[in-house]
Protein backbone atom coordinates (compact mmCIF):
# COMPACT_ATOMS: atom_id res chain seq x y z
CA UNK A 1 0.00 0.00 0.00
CA UNK A 2 1.17 3.50 -0.84
CA UNK A 3 1.42 6.31 1.18
CA UNK A 4 -1.16 8.76 0.43
CA UNK A 5 0.86 12.05 2.23
CA UNK A 6 4.06 11.73 0.25
CA UNK A 7 2.11 12.15 -3.24
CA UNK A 8 -0.26 14.96 -1.90
CA UNK A 9 3.41 16.14 -1.19
CA UNK A 10 4.63 16.03 -4.58
CA UNK A 11 1.65 17.50 -6.08
CA UNK A 12 1.36 20.80 -4.38
CA UNK A 13 -2.21 21.85 -5.94
CA UNK A 14 -2.86 25.45 -4.49
CA UNK A 15 -6.28 27.20 -5.07
CA UNK A 16 -6.58 31.51 -4.89
CA UNK A 17 -9.63 32.42 -3.15
CA UNK A 18 -12.52 33.46 -5.90
CA UNK A 19 -12.41 37.38 -4.28
CA UNK A 20 -9.51 37.75 -6.34
CA UNK A 21 -10.92 36.96 -9.49
CA UNK A 22 -13.83 39.09 -8.34
CA UNK A 23 -11.63 41.88 -7.72
CA UNK A 24 -10.01 41.52 -10.67
CA UNK A 25 -13.09 41.20 -12.94
CA UNK A 26 -14.15 44.44 -11.68
CA UNK A 27 -11.55 46.15 -12.85
CA UNK A 28 -11.26 45.10 -16.00
CA UNK A 29 -14.80 46.07 -15.93
CA UNK A 30 -13.75 50.07 -14.98
CA UNK A 31 -11.16 50.03 -17.10
CA UNK A 32 -13.88 48.91 -19.76
CA UNK A 33 -15.67 51.73 -19.15
CA UNK A 34 -12.74 54.48 -19.09
CA UNK A 35 -12.29 52.57 -22.73
CA UNK A 36 -15.95 53.53 -23.60
CA UNK A 37 -15.07 57.24 -22.04
CA UNK A 38 -12.71 57.91 -24.36
CA UNK A 39 -15.17 57.11 -27.18
CA UNK A 40 -18.50 59.42 -25.57
CA UNK A 41 -16.30 62.23 -24.78
CA UNK A 42 -14.95 61.99 -28.25
CA UNK A 43 -11.25 62.32 -27.86
CA UNK A 44 -9.31 62.56 -31.07
CA UNK A 45 -5.82 62.07 -32.28
CA UNK A 46 -2.79 61.04 -30.75
CA UNK A 47 -4.30 61.21 -27.10
CA UNK A 48 -7.47 59.07 -28.33
CA UNK A 49 -5.09 56.13 -29.38
CA UNK A 50 -2.83 56.68 -26.41
CA UNK A 51 -5.62 55.96 -24.22
CA UNK A 52 -6.99 53.43 -26.13
CA UNK A 53 -3.88 51.25 -25.89
CA UNK A 54 -3.10 52.12 -22.51
CA UNK A 55 -5.98 50.84 -21.79
CA UNK A 56 -6.14 47.73 -23.86
CA UNK A 57 -2.43 46.74 -22.73
CA UNK A 58 -3.42 47.19 -19.06
CA UNK A 59 -6.48 44.88 -19.38
CA UNK A 60 -4.59 42.18 -21.36
CA UNK A 61 -1.72 42.33 -18.80
CA UNK A 62 -4.35 41.88 -16.19
CA UNK A 63 -6.00 38.35 -18.02
CA UNK A 64 -2.58 37.44 -18.63
CA UNK A 65 -1.49 37.54 -14.65
CA UNK A 66 -4.62 36.24 -13.16
CA UNK A 67 -6.75 34.38 -15.56
CA UNK A 68 -4.05 32.90 -17.01
CA UNK A 69 -2.46 32.55 -13.85
CA UNK A 70 0.78 33.88 -14.46
CA UNK A 71 1.20 35.78 -11.82
CA UNK A 72 1.75 33.13 -9.76
CA UNK A 73 4.13 31.11 -11.94
CA UNK A 74 7.86 30.81 -12.09
CA UNK A 75 9.39 33.36 -13.51
CA UNK A 76 11.35 31.90 -16.35
CA UNK A 77 8.03 31.39 -17.90
CA UNK A 78 6.68 34.58 -17.45
CA UNK A 79 10.06 35.92 -19.32
CA UNK A 80 9.06 32.69 -22.11
CA UNK A 81 5.61 34.25 -22.76
CA UNK A 82 6.22 38.67 -22.18
CA UNK A 83 9.54 38.76 -24.28
CA UNK A 84 8.41 37.36 -27.21
CA UNK A 85 5.40 39.71 -27.31
CA UNK A 86 7.25 42.58 -26.32
CA UNK A 87 9.37 42.29 -29.25
CA UNK A 88 6.30 41.33 -31.53
CA UNK A 89 5.18 44.93 -30.30
CA UNK A 90 8.60 46.71 -31.21
CA UNK A 91 8.91 45.54 -34.19
CA UNK A 92 4.88 46.53 -35.10
CA UNK A 93 5.83 49.55 -33.87
CA UNK A 94 8.92 49.96 -36.50
CA UNK A 95 6.64 48.69 -39.25
CA UNK A 96 4.52 51.55 -38.76
CA UNK A 97 7.31 53.98 -38.90
CA UNK A 98 8.38 52.55 -42.03
CA UNK A 99 5.03 52.78 -43.58
CA UNK A 100 4.73 56.41 -42.86
CA UNK A 101 7.70 56.78 -44.26
CA UNK A 102 6.66 54.83 -47.28
CA UNK A 103 3.55 56.82 -47.43
CA UNK A 104 5.35 60.04 -47.18
CA UNK A 105 8.30 59.44 -50.03
CA UNK A 106 5.59 58.24 -52.55
CA UNK A 107 3.75 61.59 -51.40
CA UNK A 108 6.88 63.53 -52.57
CA UNK A 109 7.54 61.61 -55.86
CA UNK A 110 4.09 61.35 -57.07
CA UNK A 111 2.28 63.95 -56.08
CA UNK A 112 5.03 66.67 -55.59
CA UNK A 113 7.41 65.32 -58.42
CA UNK A 114 5.35 65.83 -61.08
Amino acid sequence: MTDNTEINKEKKTTTHKIGIYLWIWGLLFVLSFFSYMVDWYQFQGLLRWTLILFFMFLKAGLIMAFFMHLFWERYTLVNVLLWPMTAIACFVGLMVAEGKYTVFTRFIYFVLGE
